[in-house]
């Protein structure tokens, strides 16, 4: 191993790297640190590991998930090709990092029935206008309808919303803007939030004491407790599972992948291919039905 000294605080560095180049969110830095503050409770010094210490990791980290081997693994090559670009570092070490051998487990989808009878209980229970019954069926419309993150949800502002133009702004991971479409069935349930909405906060969906917004947390609670009530099980209800089934239930019905990755603010096509797995009847279908090979037959 080849290297100019520990430099003190190269961690610190390297995230400050990837708040300025990459725009990486507060969340996906945390996740960094707690990544290498694990490498470094294994190995101490980071930035004077060597191959065989790296190596080590794989006995070290061999209780926990194939997932996080292969994120604490994936952080730490970041980090060395870091070192390495910045002259901190001659070598890089992280080919002697374990690997995962794990595929990337299919996304937790509900049917098509299933969300409807989600939507039928939340439509039910919202009848009577009671605020915070429209402030939930808002909630669910956007998180099925426009396939929303938990984060980016919980934090509109109010001038997300729009007035004439069907499309709702957007800030993403590492403040990435996007514009999304909203049907128009959740704008008519917007409305009526609006309406029956309380405070100036400038949040959309602001929290009671109205200094800040719904938090993600509360968020998953009420649809768990929503999904009891409409007969599903609380344990595969998720406000990601939603945004997984709106991805798959477009995919189904027709849906360019690049289209999807774009209402879906994916960085990465590849992140949005996950959801091609609804897809293999319907091509197998299509080739059968389409190719000149199939007529030949």
């Amino acid at each position: 191993m080849t290297s100019r000294g520990s430099p003190v605080g190269a961690p610190e560095r390297f995230l400050t790297m990837l708040a300025a180049e990459r725009g990486a969110a507060a969340n996906t830095l945390a996740a960094y640190r707690r990544d290498l503050d694990a490498a470094a409770d294994e190995l101490g010094d980071l930035v004077m590991a060597d191959g065989d210490a790296l190596a080590s990791l794989g006995e070290a980290w061999s209780a926990v998930s194939p997932a996080t081997l292969a994120r604490r693994c994936s952080a730490l090559r970041q980090f060395y090709g870091f070192l390495v670009d910045e002259g901190l570092r001659e070598d890089d070490p992280s080919p002697a990092l374990p690997r995962a051998r794990a595929r990337r487990p299919l996304p937790r989808v509900l049917s098509r029935d299933e969300v409807e009878r989600f939507l039928t209980q939340a439509e039910e229970e919202a009848a009577g206008d009671r605020p915070e019954s429209v402030r939930l069926l808002a909630l669910l419309e956007l998180l099925y309808g426009s396939g929303l993150r938990a984060s980016e949800l919980v934090s509109l502002p109010v001038t997300a919303v729009p007035r004439d133009a069907p499309f709702l702004h957007v800030t993403g991971k590492g403040g990435q803007q996007r514009m999304v479409p909203v049907s128009t069935r959740a704008r008519a349930v917007l409305s009526r939030w609006l309406a029956v909405r309380k405070g100036t906060s400038r949040h959309l969906f602001p929290s009671r004491g109205e200094s800040g917004h719904l938090t993600r947390v509360r968020l998953f609670q009420l649809l768990r407790e929503l999904a009891a009530r409409a007969g599903l099980d609380p344990e595969r209800v998720s406000p990601h599972v939603l945004r997984h089934a709106f991805a798959t239930h477009l995919l189904e019905g027709g849906a360019d992948l690049r289209v999807l990755q774009t209402l879906l603010g994916h960085a990465d096509i590849a992140t949005t291919q996950i959801y091609t797995h609804v897809e293999s009847a319907r091509l197998v279908a299509l080739v059968n039905a389409r190719h000149p090979l199939a007529r030949r037959g």
